[in-house]
């Protein structure tokens, strides 16, 4: 190898190494709601996806990270590329001390509101936690109906691991789903725009009409 070629290899490993050295500390920033709660045994962060499309569920979940987590790149899951949420999903579910999940439907949205809506899905995702958590670290909201003491953090997904690691799989598991509804619906774009209003999808719905997964709620400028 040439003294040129050493030298590029060299100063591409100095740039990784810098580039893991700050992720490093990017992560430990994000652990400081988690330890700032050490003294519970079972921290769990929550989070929902799909407020705002105009088909499909509302996705809740729910993430008890172990104590001497060492993941990286747990972020907000819109600031994740697809291939980086899937390899975070593997990751989180490999590693978490437990998962849970909670789907709240069309129907039941267009009956009950989405803010009521959401709210349900994340008591069915606390629900499915086995341990219980001694602590629920939220994005932004205060979960009624909730016994288990709840900490309300604004961007929270960008701000604590545990919220971010829950944003991933209730995202995740959301876009899955709604890949899986293009099929048995096909012509409203499902599988790109996961339920969103894009112009395709309004464009569809014109031509086509509301499928069973549509929120009525949501689409009376529509149709």
């Amino acid at each position: 190898m040439s003294a040129k070629s050493e030298e590029k290899r060299l100063e591409k490993e100095r740039k990784q190494a810098e580039k893991l050295e700050a992720e490093k500390k990017r992560m430990y920033e994000m652990f400081s709601y988690e330890r700032e709660h050490s003294d519970c045994a079972f921290i769990c962060g929550i989070d929902e996806v799909g407020r705002g499309p105009f088909a499909g569920p509302v996705v809740a979940g729910a993430v008890i990270l172990p104590k001497d987590c060492s993941l990286l790149y747990l972020n907000d899951s819109k600031k994740l590329s697809e291939k980086k949420r899937e390899e975070l999903f593997d990751a989180i579910m490999e590693n978490a001390v437990s998962v849970g999940l909670g789907f709240v439907d069309n129907e039941r949205i267009d009956e009950i509101n989405i803010l009521n809506a959401t709210y349900e899905a994340m008591r069915q995702a606390i629900s499915r936690l086995d341990p219980v958590p001694d602590i629920l670290l939220n994005d932004a909201v205060t979960i009624p109906g909730v016994e288990i003491k709840q900490v309300p953090i604004i961007k929270g997904d960008a701000k604590s691991a545990s919220i971010a690691a829950a944003s991933i799989i209730a995202k995740v598991t959301r876009d899955r789903l709604m890949t899986e509804m293009d099929e048995k619906y096909p012509g409203y774009d499902f599988a790109s725009n996961k339920g969103y209003g894009t112009a395709v999808h309004i464009e569809a719905l014109k031509r086509l009409g509301p499928c069973p997964i549509h929120r009525r709620s949501f689409i009376g400028n529509y149709v």
